[in-house]
């Protein structure tokens, strides 16, 4: 089965003392429930899965760490019955001044990487966290725009997250992306 196609969708986190939780949009902050994800605080290996449903019944996609506590980790995305359909890592050392990520999509014969885009910013961010905007860019290897994840200068972390057709009108599978964004959130320590 094809996944359904997506222009943009909205990442926002919920308030919650003991996991990190994320709701997923189609659309934007109005549109339909796409997935719930949740992530328990301080685990030795990031793992967070995406479920259908609000009481976490039916898993739909998620991410986990290769390795356990490693600042240069692949996280691997796998569909709600486990099989692989993309990564990502971070490139700890081009990630000392700007935070860079790298992925993959084998499905769609694409990888790519992104980082932040303000230097400023990203300096900013790494003195003091205090809801700094963020913007990251994401290319293919050939230099494609696939991925633009944006968070507004807020108190409650929301993601934007623009998916922009390739030439032939393909675009990065959703399911990465909003795992690449909730990603930033929580390796960035949101």
């Amino acid at each position: 089965m094809t996944e359904p196609q997506y222009d943009r969708i909205t990442v926002r986190q919920r308030l919650s003392l003991t996991v990190n939780r994320f709701e997923i949009r189609a659309g934007g902050k109005d549109g339909p429930i796409l997935g719930i994800a949740q992530q328990k605080r301080m685990a030795l290996r990031e793992q967070v899965t995406f479920f259908a449903d609000e009481e976490r019944t039916q898993p739909v996609f998620g991410f986990r760490a290769q390795q356990v506590m490693d600042l240069g980790a692949t996280y691997d995305i796998t569909d709600g019955a486990g099989q692989p359909i993309g990564w990502f890592r971070k490139d700890f050392g081009k990630s000392l001044l700007r935070t860079t990520f790298h992925l993959g999509v084998p499905s769609q014969g694409l990888e790519g990487s992104g980082q932040e885009r303000s230097q400023l910013l990203a300096i900013l961010r790494r003195i003091s966290d205090i809801g700094w905007p963020m913007h990251f860019d994401f290319a293919a290897n050939d230099g494609t725009p696939i991925l633009a994840v944006e968070r507004a200068w807020a108190m409650r972390d929301v993601y934007d997250v623009q998916l922009p057709a390739a030439p032939n009108g393909a675009r990065l599978d959703w399911r990465v992306a909003a795992a690449i964004a909730v990603g930033l959130d929580v390796l960035l320590q949101r």
